[in-house]
This record gives structure tokens, sequence and C-alpha cells, in this order.
């Protein structure tokens, strides 16, 4: 664990994750192909390997990550690598938030932390998967409020495997389809792939989520005022 997070903290400041871009995948994206083609299953294990680093250190590239797994596998088995792979270093990185460098990751996460604080304070499990299926939030620091709030592990990983599924196949089946745009050329980013209908369509699922804590809040609010009601 001690080492971990020393590769956390190393990773904070060696900018490793700029160089996670579209740019660099359609750089390289005949030798990563060729490499599926020859060694898929290992190329697999690879990639979520890599994903689960990408993740654990809090490195900025996980959107690009589950893109890259549709390039390379295809939208289905590529977004069932990204779920692994980001489910394994969430929970490695979870864990990392509870042992020494909890205060180190605290920083990081600044005023941040505050303010999920209180939701995760009144719900935790929705919270998180409301969180989760919104991407408009910190991968990383989704990663760690939960930790650093003393939320069990156990609702964490389960509402971050669910929480992430609908995102990574969406985001899967957008990276199967960048064969064409790196085709046309130019320059490509994360604005270019991702449409506004696409976002708000996740959002739209992340306040499904949020319906059993509204739910909850009424009837403890109908109860309080029942209580409170004198009789007749």
């Amino acid at each position: 664990m001690l080492i971990l997070a020393a590769l956390v903290a190393v990773a904070f400041g060696s900018g490793l994750g700029h160089a996670l871009t579209l740019e660099t995948l359609k750089r390289h994206r005949e030798t990563l192909q060729a490499m599926v083609a020859a060694h898929g299953a290992l190329t697999g294990l690879a990639f979520v390997g890599f994903y689960v680093a990408v993740v654990a250190l809090s490195l900025p590239g996980a959107a690009v990550m589950t893109l890259t797994g549709g390039f390379l596998f295809g939208p289905w088995l590529g977004a069932l690598l990204s779920l692994v792979g980001a489910t394994i270093g969430a929970t490695i990185l979870f864990l990392i938030a509870r042992s020494v460098a909890g205060d180190l990751l605290r920083r990081r996460a600044g005023p941040f932390l505050q303010r999920m604080a209180d939701g995760f304070h009144r719900d935790a499990f929705h919270y998180l998967l409301f969180l989760r299926l919104v991407p408009a939030f910190p991968f990383w620091v989704v990663n760690l409020v939960p930790a650093l709030v003393a939320m069990p592990l156990r609702p964490f990983v389960v509402a971050t495997a669910l929480g992430i599924i609908p995102a990574s196949l969406v985001f899967a089946t957008l990276g199967a389809g960048l064969g064409q745009v790196f085709q046309a050329g130019g320059t490509v980013s994360l604005h270019s792939v991702f449409s506004p209908a696409t976002l708000a369509g996740l959002a739209g699922l992340g306040l499904l989520a949020l319906i059993p804590v509204a739910v909850r809040r009424l009837r403890t609010g109908s109860n309080r005022e029942d209580s409170v009601t004198p009789n007749p």
C-alpha cells in the first residue's frame, strides 16, 4: 500500500496524463491495431492493466481509455474491458485514500471534497451512483471523496460498477467509430467526439439515480409533519 501511495504522489507531479489524448491514439493506431490482431487476448489484458494504472494513479485519461477500448476491441468488448479496468482502479485508489496517502489526496481534492461530502453523508450509494452516471465530474475526485468520508467498500464497488456501465457503452461505441474520424484528418479532441445530446442523455440517467433519494427525503419530511401535527 505504501508503494502504491508513492506511485500516486509521483503521478501527480509527472504529467503522465498529458500523453493520454486522442491525438496520441491517432498517431499510434496502426501499431496498436496490429498488436490486437496478433495477440488479441494478451492485448486485452494489457489494456485492462493499463486502465487500472491510469485510474489508480489518478491520471486524467479515463474517457480517452474507454474510447481507445472501443476503437481497438469494438463497442461491447471495449466497454467490458473498460468497465473492469475502471472498477478495479477505482477500488485501488479508494483503498489508497484510506491509507497514509489520505492527507495528500484530500489536499488534491480541494473544494470538491466539501461540496460532495454533504451528498455522501445523506445517501452515499445513490449519490455515488449519480456521480458515476454523469460524466461531468472528474473521475479521480469521485474515486477519492467516498473514501475520505468513510463510505464502506462494498457499496462503493457496486455503485461504481453499475454507474459506469452506461458511459462505458456510450464511449466505447463512439470509440468504435473513431477510424472514420482519424481518416478525415485534422485535430481530434474529446470535444469533437462527444455531442451535447450524448452528455444530456447520461445526465438524464444520473437524475434517475437521485429519485430514491428524493422519495426518501419526501417521506422523511412527511413523517416529521405527522409527528408534530396535534390530534383533533
